[in-house]
């Protein structure tokens, strides 16, 4: 299994590389992380923002094609670090990519949420977008973590 951060959005402040790479590069080499940043499309030229999300949705769907998609979205289902942990042993167990989606400032094109497995809320608040990227970094080294007997996650 491998995960793919599949994330719109580039040239984001260093605080959220350092953060991302902090809890990425602590994973071990047996949870491979991809990050795959793609360039959200130009809010000019008198597109609307339907029109931007859609051009954005198919870099979207290519960068995941052949992958289980999770929709990260705050209308999403939440889930515990524990559920986080038990959908990535699923996923290991059956050799399944998994690509989690992160959209652009605003949002996502209704084609990527209709093809996504699941829509994950990390919370119901609207997070910055490098927010989103660190947190969702952490979450995938504690649920590692979890799953390796590591006693970097507690309860």
């Amino acid at each position: 299994m491998r995960i793919k951060i599949v994330s719109l959005g580039q040239r984001l402040p260093e605080w959220v590389r350092q953060g991302t790479s902090e809890y990425l590069d602590r994973l071990p080499r047996d949870w491979p992380v991809d990050l795959i940043e793609l360039k959200p499309e130009p809010r000019t030229h008198g597109k609307s923002i339907a029109q931007v999300l859609a051009l954005e949705a198919s870099r979207v769907l290519a960068a995941s094609e052949g992958t289980v998609r999770i929709v990260l979205d705050e209308h999403g289902q939440s889930w515990t670090t524990r559920q986080l942990a038990e959908h990535m042993a699923q996923w290991r167990l059956a050799a399944r990519d998994v690509a989690l989606i992160i959209g652009s400032a605003d949002g996502l094109d209704a084609s990527v949420k209709k093809e996504a497995e699941r829509v994950w809320s990390l919370s119901p608040l609207t997070l910055p977008h490098g927010m989103v990227r660190v947190v969702l970094a952490e979450q995938i080294y504690r649920a590692a973590s979890l799953l390796n007997n590591h006693p970097y996650h507690r309860e």
